[in-house]
């Protein structure tokens, strides 16, 4: 075994990968540019560390299972009459996340409430955060599972370990008495503890209606809107817009 294959031996048993893979290159251009001993070392750490925050961000979207690709810079604001490009450029220091703050888009359909919570978690994994998307049903239908199973408070800890959670579409269908609590866990054990982005077509005056009980719609809003940024989007729906322009 030569030297090199040794080298990249014992760097692979210490899980430097990255690094282990472009060992050959990595000194082949040492040698060409008469890089010192410590200059070498740098530049093979800042690969591995490079190359290990590629796969983490690459490993976060993964689990994230955001429905589809949506970004910011796509997000058309000229259609919106009452969100502005500065207001959600203001989000992105993501300072509401470090406060365990939440964010809530209320508006009717097609005007882009999912198109800015997934553009908003898709920056945020890109700057270090760990992001899942549920829509409303599926996270309703999953907990109610978990309980079903006696595994509730097992899937609540896991939902907690993300730093925020994309609730998307709540209020479009009706939800059982045991789903509302299940719900309502769920709010309760993520709040000031993680941060949640919330889509709605419902403003919080009709929530007593959808839930069907004022007795578990007032304290999911208590906990909602406590340390919340709350947008009521209005104007042209996209959806509209581009069947419209397709005639």
């Amino acid at each position: 075994m030569s030297q090199l294959d040794s080298a990249v031996k014992q760097l692979r048993s210490l899980s430097l990968t990255a690094a282990a893979s472009q060992l050959a290159t990595l000194v082949a251009k040492a040698e060409a540019n008469e890089i010192s001993y410590l200059g070498f070392v740098q530049s093979l750490a800042e690969h591995e560390m490079v190359q290990r925050n590629v796969n983490r961000i690459q490993r976060h979207f993964k689990q994230a299972q955001f429905p589809s690709e949506k970004r910011l810079d796509q997000f058309d604001y000229r259609h919106k009459t009452t969100v502005t490009k500065r207001q959600i450029s203001g989000l992105l220091d993501f300072s509401f996340i470090d406060e365990r703050q939440n964010l809530i888009f209320i508006g009717p359909p097609g005007v882009g409430k999912t198109h800015l919570a997934i553009g908003i978690g898709h920056e945020a994994i890109q700057a270090g955060y760990k992001v899942l998307f549920k829509s409303a049903l599926a996270l309703v239908e999953e907990l109610e599972l978990a309980e079903m199973k006696g595994e509730l408070k097992k899937r609540l800890t896991q939902l907690s370990k993300y730093d925020v959670l994309i609730i998307d579409e709540l209020g479009y269908l009706p939800m059982s008495r045991q789903s509302r609590y299940n719900l309502f866990q769920l709010i309760n054990s993520l709040y000031e503890y993680r941060s949640i982005i919330l889509t709605t077509n419902k403003d919080f005056t009709s929530w007593g209606e959808f839930f069907h009980d004022d007795n578990v719609a007032v304290p999911i809003i208590d906990r909602v809107i406590h340390h919340s940024h709350v947008f009521m989007l209005g104007g042209e729906s996209y959806r509209l817009k581009q069947k419209v322009n397709k005639t």
